[in-house]
């Protein structure tokens, strides 16, 4: 037994099979080298990035301009105007070798929600503050009283009854913005020249909304002159606004106007069959609400006032400009928006109705429905 013993172990060429601890410690190993490979090629990969052109989002230059955007609700026009915003600003931070740092938050129409986010910009020490709607506008003037940061509003449809600046021309404090101001007896001639015989408007709004406060009031006294009766229904949300529209096909409205009311927009989607059914045209202050489905919408090109809000943005942080001298921008309101497929569902004709509203308008369109939109 001895000698097969001894014979055995002599056999250099028999393979030695690793113990577990061994197995173990060849495992680590095996981990240790890919985390080790792992890192060199995503520093190569980084390194590689850094050789891009200045429009890759990765870029970041030496000046950096902290900005905090917040919307008043979640809605088609606003969203608009936002994307519009960050898009801009892009671009120029690309063009004038500078980073917008942007904080990006939605109040949902809570004011308590609003407050905490204006307080979390200042304690993130931003240098500008862009408030889109009138509300966040209002509530970002009260918290820079003391310290004076600049504030950009964007979609505020009447800054001087808000309160947030003392002339158009010169604001005259840390405030100024772009404004959405609605051309209420615009509106009024277009529904007129497509019904000269309506004798009954319903005005659908929310009694809570400043965007609203003076259209609805310049839309009473054009009716007033005219001799033409009018029916007031409002709603603060979606159920109520619904209920408002159903209200007003039973009152047996002749044609429904809304202004640019941050309330009934999100509500649009809900509520443009309704009246469609009835026969009942819904003329509104913004091109998104044709684009929810409203008969038709006119006024501002939200697009366009969320560039011309970032040029502002930019104009205050790189070139220093000051809000209390750079005068509020607003629009001209001369585009008629016309949802084609609510126009077809009232039995009306896209080409005629347009003929009848050119005199009206500088430009008459075509849009059909979409939930949510960018450009």
């Amino acid at each position: 037994m001895r000698q097969k013993q001894g014979a055995n172990s002599a056999q250099p060429n028999r393979p030695k099979h690793p113990s577990h601890c061994e197995r173990m410690i060849i495992n680590i190993m095996k981990k240790i080298i890919t985390v080790v490979l792992a890192f060199i090629l995503t520093l190569g990969m980084t390194a590689c990035s850094g050789n891009k052109s200045n429009s890759d989002s990765s870029v970041k230059f030496d000046t950096v301009y902290k900005v905090g955007i917040c919307n008043y609700v979640d809605d088609a026009s606003l969203n608009q105007i936002v994307s519009n915003i960050q898009k801009q600003l892009k671009t120029l931070g690309d063009e004038k070798k500078v980073t917008f740092d942007i904080s990006y938050d939605n109040c949902n129409t809570s004011a308590n929600v609003l407050s905490q986010i204006i307080a979390n910009f200042i304690a993130d020490d931003v240098d500008l503050m862009v408030g889109v709607a009138t509300p966040v506008a209002v509530a970002m003037q009260a918290a820079t009283e003391d310290n004076k940061i600049p504030v950009v509003f964007s979609a505020v449809s009447d800054p001087l009854a808000a309160g947030l600046v003392e002339t158009l021309e010169a604001p005259g404090g840390n405030v100024t913005g772009t404004s959405d101001y609605l051309d209420t007896d615009a509106i009024m001639n277009l529904i007129f020249a497509a019904d000269p015989k309506a004798d009954k408007i319903g005005l659908l709004y929310d009694v809570g909304q400043d965007s609203s406060t003076t259209a609805i009031a310049q839309a009473k006294a054009y009716l007033d002159k005219k001799g033409v009766a009018y029916i007031e229904r409002t709603g603060t949300n979606v159920d109520e606004v619904r209920l408002a529209a159903s209200a007003l096909v039973s009152d047996g409205v002749d044609a429904v106007f809304t202004p640019s009311d941050n309330t009934i927009m999100p509500a649009e989607l809900s509520i443009y069959e309704t009246l469609a059914n009835a026969g009942i045209p819904h003329y509104a202050g913004a091109d998104s609400f044709a684009l929810n489905g409203a008969f038709l919408g006119y006024g501002v090109d939200y697009a366009n006032l969320g560039v011309e809000t970032a040029n502002m943005v930019a104009d205050i942080l790189i070139n220093k400009k000051s809000p209390a001298q750079t005068p509020v921008k607003t629009f001209d309101n001369g585009t008629a928006s016309v949802n084609t497929e609510t126009c077809a569902a009232l039995g009306l004709n896209f080409d005629e109705i347009s003929a009848k509203f050119k005199p009206y308008c500088t430009k008459v369109e075509s849009v059909i429905t979409a939930e949510s939109f960018e450009d």
